[in-house]
Protein backbone atom coordinates (compact mmCIF):
# COMPACT_ATOMS: atom_id res chain seq x y z
CA UNK A 1 0.00 0.00 0.00
CA UNK A 2 1.07 3.57 -0.66
CA UNK A 3 -0.72 6.63 0.71
CA UNK A 4 -1.21 9.10 -2.16
CA UNK A 5 -2.26 12.22 -0.22
CA UNK A 6 -4.04 13.41 2.91
CA UNK A 7 -7.69 13.27 1.93
CA UNK A 8 -9.79 14.96 4.60
CA UNK A 9 -10.15 15.82 8.27
CA UNK A 10 -13.22 15.09 10.40
CA UNK A 11 -13.78 17.10 13.59
CA UNK A 12 -16.33 16.77 16.34
CA UNK A 13 -17.73 20.18 17.28
CA UNK A 14 -20.03 21.34 20.04
CA UNK A 15 -22.12 23.74 17.98
CA UNK A 16 -22.35 23.13 14.24
CA UNK A 17 -23.72 26.56 13.37
CA UNK A 18 -20.91 28.35 15.23
CA UNK A 19 -18.24 26.14 13.63
CA UNK A 20 -19.75 26.55 10.15
CA UNK A 21 -19.55 30.34 10.54
CA UNK A 22 -15.89 30.05 11.53
CA UNK A 23 -14.76 27.69 8.77
CA UNK A 24 -16.95 29.23 6.05
CA UNK A 25 -17.06 32.93 6.91
CA UNK A 26 -13.65 33.46 8.54
CA UNK A 27 -11.43 30.87 6.84
CA UNK A 28 -13.25 30.95 3.49
CA UNK A 29 -13.99 27.26 2.98
CA UNK A 30 -16.67 26.41 0.40
CA UNK A 31 -19.56 24.66 2.20
CA UNK A 32 -20.90 21.75 0.16
CA UNK A 33 -23.15 20.00 2.71
CA UNK A 34 -25.80 20.62 3.74
CA UNK A 35 -26.80 22.36 0.53
CA UNK A 36 -30.35 23.59 1.03
CA UNK A 37 -32.55 20.58 1.72
CA UNK A 38 -30.03 18.22 0.09
CA UNK A 39 -28.01 16.28 2.60
CA UNK A 40 -29.98 17.16 5.73
CA UNK A 41 -30.77 13.52 6.44
CA UNK A 42 -27.51 11.97 5.24
CA UNK A 43 -26.32 11.07 8.74
CA UNK A 44 -28.26 10.67 11.99
CA UNK A 45 -26.43 13.71 13.44
CA UNK A 46 -25.98 17.29 12.21
CA UNK A 47 -22.99 17.56 9.84
CA UNK A 48 -21.40 20.07 7.50
CA UNK A 49 -18.83 19.37 4.77
CA UNK A 50 -16.42 21.76 3.11
CA UNK A 51 -14.07 21.80 0.15
CA UNK A 52 -11.26 24.24 -0.50
CA UNK A 53 -11.88 26.69 -3.35
CA UNK A 54 -9.19 24.85 -5.35
CA UNK A 55 -11.56 21.91 -5.87
CA UNK A 56 -8.67 19.49 -5.20
CA UNK A 57 -10.99 16.77 -3.89
CA UNK A 58 -14.65 16.06 -3.06
CA UNK A 59 -14.34 17.28 0.54
CA UNK A 60 -11.50 18.19 2.86
CA UNK A 61 -13.28 18.96 6.10
CA UNK A 62 -16.29 17.36 7.75
CA UNK A 63 -17.79 18.69 10.98
CA UNK A 64 -20.01 16.52 13.19
CA UNK A 65 -22.03 18.15 15.97
CA UNK A 66 -21.80 16.40 19.33
CA UNK A 67 -23.44 19.03 21.57
CA UNK A 68 -22.48 21.73 24.03
CA UNK A 69 -21.99 19.23 26.86
CA UNK A 70 -19.16 17.37 25.06
CA UNK A 71 -15.85 17.20 26.92
CA UNK A 72 -13.23 19.71 25.86
CA UNK A 73 -9.75 18.95 24.59
CA UNK A 74 -7.33 18.20 27.43
CA UNK A 75 -4.57 20.79 27.96
CA UNK A 76 -0.87 20.11 28.01
CA UNK A 77 0.99 17.03 26.88
CA UNK A 78 -1.39 14.48 25.46
CA UNK A 79 -1.73 11.97 22.69
CA UNK A 80 -3.69 12.97 19.60
CA UNK A 81 -3.97 15.78 17.14
CA UNK A 82 -1.73 18.78 17.81
CA UNK A 83 -2.81 20.90 14.84
CA UNK A 84 -3.55 20.75 11.15
CA UNK A 85 -2.12 23.08 8.54
CA UNK A 86 -3.98 25.07 5.91
CA UNK A 87 -2.03 26.72 3.11
CA UNK A 88 -3.31 30.26 2.51
CA UNK A 89 -0.92 31.34 -0.24
CA UNK A 90 2.61 31.71 -1.47
CA UNK A 91 3.63 35.13 -0.14
CA UNK A 92 3.90 37.01 3.13
CA UNK A 93 1.38 39.52 1.72
CA UNK A 94 -1.18 36.71 1.54
CA UNK A 95 -0.36 35.69 5.11
CA UNK A 96 -0.69 39.31 6.24
CA UNK A 97 -4.10 39.46 4.57
CA UNK A 98 -5.12 36.29 6.43
CA UNK A 99 -3.99 37.88 9.71
CA UNK A 100 -6.06 41.00 8.93
CA UNK A 101 -9.11 38.81 8.27
CA UNK A 102 -8.57 36.98 11.57
CA UNK A 103 -8.16 40.25 13.48
CA UNK A 104 -11.34 41.68 11.94
CA UNK A 105 -13.21 38.53 13.02
CA UNK A 106 -11.76 38.72 16.55
CA UNK A 107 -9.81 35.45 16.22
CA UNK A 108 -6.74 35.50 18.50
CA UNK A 109 -3.35 34.65 17.01
CA UNK A 110 -1.74 32.02 19.27
CA UNK A 111 1.72 32.21 17.71
CA UNK A 112 3.75 32.91 14.59
CA UNK A 113 6.78 31.00 13.31
CA UNK A 114 9.33 31.07 10.53
CA UNK A 115 9.96 27.40 9.67
CA UNK A 116 12.30 28.23 6.75
CA UNK A 117 10.05 26.34 4.31
CA UNK A 118 6.88 28.03 5.60
CA UNK A 119 5.79 31.16 7.42
CA UNK A 120 2.99 30.26 9.79
CA UNK A 121 0.45 31.74 12.19
CA UNK A 122 -1.46 29.61 14.68
CA UNK A 123 -5.09 29.98 15.72
CA UNK A 124 -7.78 27.82 17.33
CA UNK A 125 -11.27 27.07 16.09
CA UNK A 126 -14.27 27.62 18.40
CA UNK A 127 -13.73 24.19 19.99
CA UNK A 128 -10.02 24.65 20.61
CA UNK A 129 -8.66 22.68 17.65
CA UNK A 130 -5.36 24.33 16.73
CA UNK A 131 -4.85 25.35 13.09
CA UNK A 132 -1.66 26.44 11.37
CA UNK A 133 -2.24 28.92 8.54
CA UNK A 134 0.85 29.04 6.35
CA UNK A 135 2.47 30.09 3.11
CA UNK A 136 5.28 28.27 1.33
CA UNK A 137 8.30 30.58 1.36
CA UNK A 138 9.23 31.58 -2.19
CA UNK A 139 12.64 30.39 -3.33
CA UNK A 140 12.96 27.60 -0.75
CA UNK A 141 13.20 24.31 -2.63
CA UNK A 142 11.95 21.78 -0.09
CA UNK A 143 11.28 19.24 -2.85
CA UNK A 144 15.01 18.96 -3.55
CA UNK A 145 15.97 19.12 0.15
CA UNK A 146 13.18 17.65 2.31
CA UNK A 147 15.41 17.98 5.40
CA UNK A 148 14.63 21.70 5.38
CA UNK A 149 11.47 20.92 7.34
CA UNK A 150 13.77 20.24 10.31
CA UNK A 151 15.27 23.74 10.19
CA UNK A 152 15.37 25.63 13.49
CA UNK A 153 12.11 27.48 14.19
CA UNK A 154 12.52 31.25 14.33
CA UNK A 155 10.08 33.99 15.37
CA UNK A 156 8.04 35.32 12.46
CA UNK A 157 7.77 39.03 11.93
CA UNK A 158 5.23 40.02 9.31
Amino acid sequence: MEVKELGHIVLYVRNLERSVRFYRDVLGWRQILPDGDKGRDVLPVPVAAFAAPSGRTHHELLLIEVGEDAAGLPRGRRVGLYHFGLKVGDSDDELREAVRTLQEAGVPILGASDHTVTHSVYIADPDGNEIELYIDVPGVNWREDPTLIASPIKPLRL
